[in-house]
């Protein structure tokens, strides 16, 4: 049965877990599931993680990625999603997309006879919370009791977090300005995902008391440039530097999925500091595509 990978839900708690026992494995154990096969990679929006993360989780399947700009196929300009869909369908083993409207990718997965991957939506981030869990299981051991912090802007990356940080059994803790955060029915949705708790409040300081985790991501993405000025003001008590590291527990570690913007968002001697792990979660983009990849050609 053809599976896709739109949303962090389209998997249940147990199928991520697979996942990302995949995605720890030697790529020799992986047996070249994508041997002699194409996996389209579709790019409306540029990424650096993303593609390269992407090809080499192809190239190490054994497979052979295609990268395609998004005006090449031109969703609903030079052929609708749906045509897409099928005609690529009958070249690759897989689809995937990085696009502006999160409709696209859906339409994708109905469409296409082939699995999908949503590469990045303006709803979610599946592929990048892959690899944040990946990374916290690494370094905290079994994520369930843990606590996790979310600052900022409840984005496509917190909605991916908070779903899979909830579905595995953690307590998530969303700091976001107002207007800026959850609605009631988002964390409702979310809460009844797995054992985890959820809280959302407006001070970054009540996020982070305490967590094992604390997560961020640029108060700017792709597309909003024109609202800069208005967002680092709204956003200038939600920066994540040392004094609010200081309330985390102290063996608390910081994430950010990048591009950062030192200053902004958080302050260098975080990012740069010793609890910073963003290295770490940015090179397991690359475990953790290969890991989905295999899993999926694998139903």
């Amino acid at each position: 049965m053809k599976r896709s990978f739109v949303t962090i839900t389209d998997l249940s708690a147990e199928e991520l877990s697979t996942v990302l026992s995949l995605a720890a494995l030697p790529i020799a154990d992986l047996a070249a599931p994508l041997a002699g096969k194409g996996v389209a990679l579709i790019f409306e929006k540029p990424s650096n993680r993303t593609r390269q993360s992407m090809e080499m989780a192809v190239f190490q399947l054994g497979g052979h990625p295609v990268y395609t700009r998004g005006e090449e196929v031109g969703f609903d300009r030079r052929e609708s999603v749906e045509d897409i869909a099928r005609i690529m369908s009958g070249y690759h083993a897989v689809l995937a997309a990085r696009v502006f409207d999160h409709e696209v990718v859906e339409r994708l997965a109905v469409a296409a006879s082939v699995p999908v991957v949503n590469m990045l939506s303006d709803y979610a981030h599946p592929l990048q919370t892959l690899a944040d869990m990946l990374t916290m299981q690494q370094l905290m051991g079994p994520l369930a009791g843990r606590t996790v912090a979310w600052i900022g802007d409840y984005n496509n990356v917190a909605r991916s977090l908070a779903e899979a940080a909830v579905m595995f059994g953690m307590h998530v803790r969303i700091g976001a300005p107002v207007g800026f955060d959850a609605d009631v029915a988002e964390l409702e949705r979310i809460a009844l995902l797995g054992e985890g708790t959820l809280f959302q409040t407006h001070r970054a300081e009540e996020a982070v008391d305490g967590v094992d985790a604390v997560h961020t991501d640029t108060w700017v993405s792709m597309g909003q440039e024109a609202e800069k000025a208005e967002r680092v003001k709204i956003f200038e008590s939600f920066q994540v530097d040392g004094s609010l590291m200081e309330l985390a527990s102290p063996q608390a570690m910081f994430f950010h999925c990048l591009p950062a913007y030192r200053g902004l968002e958080v302050s260098a001697d975080v990012i740069d500091g010793p609890s910073s792990h963003v290295l770490d979660q940015g090179h397991n983009r690359l475990h953790a595509a290969r890991g989905l990849l295999a899993w999926l050609v694998s139903q």
